[in-house]
């Protein structure tokens, strides 16, 4: 689906109707403080989430679902030998997987793994500034996004005070957060997964990494209007994911 950037905020809205409406199935090998949150996450979205990292198994979920989503979170011998059986079986039944390298920047080992991850072709990947400089080795200016994505052919979701979009030739920025969207354990790997959840019923990379982005920087300033602190930003994020519409996604996406 390559819409036009003014049509990205509808376009949201009919990938949040369709998981709402088709339930896909979503396999997350995530960080173990994550797995609530973000199996709350893509309830919420529409989506149906389950987090086995049995290697023994974890080949027959992915099997039988419609995404996965690899965090680096993690990184324990169990995880990285699953997260290698889950990339495979994903690549051989053809279905689209994300990589999210969390905390790359501050351990080779995962920045050896990640990059080792990323010759497995993500279909999207969604990281924050230090974490890409760590993966690419250089800088984290559009240019460089646009050569990244071009060369690995992936969508690169670079999140932060603003979110970049980026696939080697199309590029958004989404303005939209709440600072308190930063004080919430999990909040990055749950937006990782919607990423995915996205990919399950929408083709073009591009545009399901832009609509995962989008929802969860509306949805961060819907919650941050009634939290009253991190604690109850926490679960006001999840309902404003699960009471997200078009008329709220139009009104207040920010997009340049």
């Amino acid at each position: 689906m390559r819409a036009p950037q003014r049509e990205l905020p509808i376009v949201t809205a009919e990938i949040l109707e369709r998981l709402r409406e088709r339930r896909p199935r979503v396999h997350c090998i995530t960080n173990a403080v994550a797995q609530t949150y973000t199996a709350n996450m893509l309830l919420a979205a529409g989506a149906v989430p389950s987090m086995t990292t049995a290697p023994k198994e974890v080949r027959a979920f992915v099997a039988r679902a419609d995404a996965l989503l690899v965090n680096l979170g993690t990184f324990d011998n169990e995880r990285q030998k699953a997260a290698l059986l889950a990339i495979a079986e994903a690549r051989k039944a053809h279905v689209p997987w994300v990589l999210d390298p969390v905390f790359i920047d501050r351990s080779k080992p995962r920045t050896a793994f990640a990059r080792s991850l990323m010759t497995k072709r993500p279909n999207a990947l969604r990281l924050n500034r230090a974490e890409y400089e760590a993966l690419a080795g250089g800088k984290s200016d559009r240019q460089a996004l646009a050569d990244f994505a071009r060369k690995h052919r992936t969508v690169v979701g670079l999140t932060g005070e603003t979110d970049l979009v980026h696939d080697g030739e199309r590029q958004i920025a989404v303005a939209n957060g709440h600072p308190l969207m930063a004080r919430v354990t999990a909040m990055g790997c749950a937006g990782s997964a919607l990423v995915a959840a996205c990919l399950a019923v929408e083709p073009d990379p591009f545009a399901a990494t832009a609509a995962a982005l989008i929802a969860m920087g509306v949805a961060g300033e819907m919650a941050a209007q009634r939290a009253r602190g991190p604690g109850s930003f926490a679960i006001e994020i999840v309902d404003a994911i699960y009471n997200l519409d078009r008329k709220t996604l139009t009104a207040n996406a920010r997009i340049r």
